[in-house]
């Protein structure tokens, strides 16, 4: 700015009002000056004039990794709200790593966010990086994978209805012992399907069998490798609820290499809603996670405490409802039943 200022032998708030389209120049003015700016490829420093305002219109947001369905299409419901608003992105991976989240945080800090949005990485077990910025008084707002505790700002699917709903209707496909491919229990999501899983079946007046519970890091190797162990017992499962797609999909692949029918032999669920959901043979039933739903409630939630300036805000936590996707992997066909005259003859031949 001051290169052009000292080019046109006008002052530097000239160049600046001008730039911004300030009424106080004239229009003769403003066509030298983003004439001059063209020349010399002049790009204002948006992030300086931010942080001289007192606000930045930048916003962070931390995801396990970009791939599938579910965080991506978060992602996007989070950068249209953003965009709506007035904001820019800026998006880190913690790559499921503790240590990666922790130098994602330092990064955007260091970027002057003006909040930050994060899903927790699987091996995420300190939250200490996250006292940080909330020491600071940075708007700090989880998503799907969140810190426990009242004080939390929060936007998560109520996975312990999802895991009921999954159970319910595996039972009501005449399934009796169902198995569940649970994740690791100390992120919430996965400890409430776990609970929704046990509930479903205290429902139901079915018993626990330790047995045919296998906690995972929810890959499809340890799907597969899990059913491969529950159909070598005795009296295998009939059917089961995975807290995550990519644990059924192995599942599933496994029962139909040893030849056994799914869903009639053994019927599955996933949970999430990823796109291989729909495209598998046969196509899985899951439990869609209102992923740009979530996305949308999330930056609004953001810009809440964003605008709150630091006052008094009462932490709130925004609860979705989960939705059963049917599909080929769990519905059985109804049997239709034979008529009485029939039945009476059959009991009577044997």
């Amino acid at each position: 700015m001051a290169d052009l200022a000292r080019e046109l032998g006008v002052s530097m708030t000239t160049i600046s009002r001008a730039l911004s389209n300030h009424y106080s120049i004239g229009p003769e003015m403003k066509a030298k000056v983003q004439k001059l700016a063209k020349k010399y490829n002049y790009q204002p420093n948006r992030l300086a004039s931010a942080l001289r305002k007192g606000k930045s219109k930048l916003l962070g947001i931390i995801v396990p990794y970009i791939e599938g369905r579910f965080f991506p299409s978060v992602v996007h419901g989070i950068e249209t709200a953003a965009t709506k608003a007035g904001y820019n992105v800026i998006i880190c991976q913690s790559h499921e790593d503790a240590a990666q989240e922790r130098r994602n945080i330092e990064a955007l800090l260091s970027a002057q966010v003006a909040g930050i949005m994060v899903s927790l990485s699987r091996t995420t077990t300190s939250y200490r990086h996250f006292e940080e910025v909330q020491n600071r008084g940075l708007p700090l707002v989880f998503f799907d994978r969140s810190m426990e505790g009242e004080d939390v700002n929060a936007v998560v699917l109520d996975d312990q209805e999802g895991a009921l709903i999954a159970t319910r209707h595996l039972v009501a496909q005449g399934c009796r012992r169902i198995a569940h491919l649970a994740g690791p229990q100390h992120l919430t999501i996965y400890k409430n399907r776990y609970r929704g899983y046990l509930e479903g079946l205290r429902e139901a007046g079915l018993p626990v069998d330790e047995e045919l519970i296998v906690f995972t890091d929810m890959t499809q190797l340890e799907g597969a490798g899990a059913m491969r162990n529950w159909l070598a017992l005795p009296n295998p499962p009939d059917a089961v609820c995975s807290a995550g797609d990519y644990c059924a999909l192995g599942a599933l692949q496994e029962a139909r290499r040893q030849g056994v029918p799914v869903p009639d032999g053994v019927a599955i669920t996933g949970f999430s809603n990823e796109a291989f959901t729909v495209i598998s043979e046969p196509s899985i039933t899951t439990i869609d996670q209102r992923c740009e739903e979530m996305g949308q409630a999330t930056v609004r939630l953001l810009l809440e405490l964003i605008e709150s300036h630091g006052t008094a805000f009462a932490p709130r936590q925004i609860v979705l409802r989960p939705e059963l996707l049917m599909r080929s992997s769990s519905v059985r066909e109804a049997k239709p039943a034979a008529p009485a005259g029939k039945r009476a003859a059959k009991t009577a031949a044997r």
